[in-house]
């Protein structure tokens, strides 16, 4: 007598990209489903590069901003979309998860979160370990050059075969083609996770850079590098667009200006100042605490109590003596001028400068070794509960190859580790779509 009964064949997930979103997915993805069976494809032979170099090797892993509404108002593109994701998984998630692995994080009076070690590689090797004890198969060497979806849609210019609906095909630069039931792409800003994407229908917003410093063509504000001032107001003026602001500490550099307030000016305004060729007008307040009549105020304080006192040397407000010096040469006040010099039209363009110094912008610089992208996957396609694709069912999006981005500070982080644990839960949460093998 024969008995028949019906077997599945484990689920089979492919994940491209071994940054911090592929990482974070695949884990969660093999540890909710320990049946499943979860490949994760690197291209290079080392994985979690950005994550090594991130924060200056000490990687700022979140922020510790635990209200979902404070916290989408980090991101000049996303926000709305991660307003439900960060109610399932935000940055008190991300510390327990870390805490519950072996790594303590500790918030800095900015509210940036680290390792307690202040080092990235304490990150890398417990997102290495986590993943080695969730049994994710981590392949790297391992180029992806196409994908072919089943139902005879093609990606890549590959000659297409049939599969079944809903099933992939990876296929590596090796000639080597991988099956599966469900694919994650966690490629970043790289290109060719927009152009698998693209090719099954999504539209992808062209990406452009975030998070960068601006270059001015001024000698003698480069001759100052390193003053930097904790407290500036910034406004960006491009044409055809609303002028952005932002405020916060501002570094001079050898190539012009940077610091938090110059970084996250440049993410809300990345798509203008691509649009312009990074040509636009920069306006500081150096004084933003202060209204030009308190200014004045000051100024002339100063001028009657220290009349035969030198400008450049006695200072009338609260800013770095070379940035002092800096800014009254702007005006034409030399360094033999004393306070009782001083005229009215010169304290007028003083005041001026100071409240509302303009600087011309002719291009941008990067952000240390970091970058950002703004762009990429229409976040309208997605949905946001199990970020898979409305259009292909089956295919998943983690991390940055979605258009989304934050300003500096561990948000961008975040929103990868977000997109990518709901990602990696809902890729495994049903079962093979395979065909059954019935045995006898």
């Amino acid at each position: 007598m024969f008995r028949n009964f019906l077997t599945v064949e484990p689920l089979r997930v492919v994940v491209i990209g071994g940054g911090a979103a592929g990482f974070f997915s695949a884990i969660a993805a093999a540890k909710s489903n320990p049946r499943a069976r979860v490949i994760l494809l690197e291209a290079s032979s080392q994985p979690l590069a950005k994550v090594r170099i991130s924060g200056g090797g000490r990687c700022n892993v979140t922020h510790a901003c635990f209200d979902p509404k404070v916290l989408i108002q980090n991101y000049p593109r996303g926000g709305k979309a991660l307003l439900g994701a960060f109610t399932r998984f935000q940055p008190q998630d991300t510390v327990a998860w870390f805490a519950k692995n072996g790594v303590q994080l500790k918030t800095e009076a900015d509210g940036r979160m680290f390792p307690i070690t202040d080092s990235s590689e304490t990150i890398v090797n417990c997102l290495m370990d986590a993943a080695k004890a969730a049994r994710v198969e981590l392949r790297t060497g391992m180029v992806v050059v196409g994908v072919r979806r089943g139902g005879g849609k093609g990606v890549i210019g590959r000659e297409v075969e049939f599969l079944p609906l809903s099933n992939f095909e990876v296929i590596l630069k090796s000639g080597e083609k991988l099956p599966c039931d469900r694919l994650l792409l966690a490629t970043g800003s790289n290109p060719l996770g927009y152009k698998i994407a693209q090719q099954m229908g999504h539209i992808i917003e062209k990406p452009v850079p975030s998070l960068f410093t601006f270059n001015i063509r001024d000698q003698k504000l480069r001759e100052l590098a390193g003053v930097s001032t904790n407290y500036a107001k910034l406004r960006l003026i491009v044409p055809e667009y609303p002028p952005l602001e932002q405020t916060g500490p501002l570094l001079i550099t050898h190539w012009g200006m940077s610091g938090p307030a110059v970084l996250k000016l440049s993410a809300w305004g990345a798509r203008a100042l691509h649009s312009s060729n990074y040509q636009a007008t920069l306006l500081i307040n150096w004084l933003p605490q202060l209204q030009p009549e308190q200014v004045r105020q000051q100024l002339l304080a100063v001028k009657n109590d220290s009349p035969k006192r030198l400008i450049t040397s006695h200072r009338g407000v609260d800013l770095p003596h070379r940035l002092w010096q800096y800014i009254i040469s702007r005006v034409g006040i030399s360094a033999e001028n004393r306070w009782a010099e001083l005229s009215n039209k010169k304290l007028n363009q003083l005041i001026q400068e100071l409240s509302q110094g303009k600087y011309l912008i002719n291009g941008k610089g990067v952000f240390k070794e970091e970058f950002v992208t703004c762009g990429g996957i229409n976040l309208k396609e997605v949905n946001f509960k199990t970020m898979e694709s409305k259009l292909v069912p089956g295919l998943y999006f983690a991390g940055e190859i979605l258009d989304i981005d934050g300003v500096t500070g561990g948000f961008n982080f975040q929103s990868a580790w977000t997109t990518a644990y709901l990602a990696g839960l809902a890729i495994v949460h049903l079962e093979s779509t395979k065909p059954l093998t019935v045995n006898s």
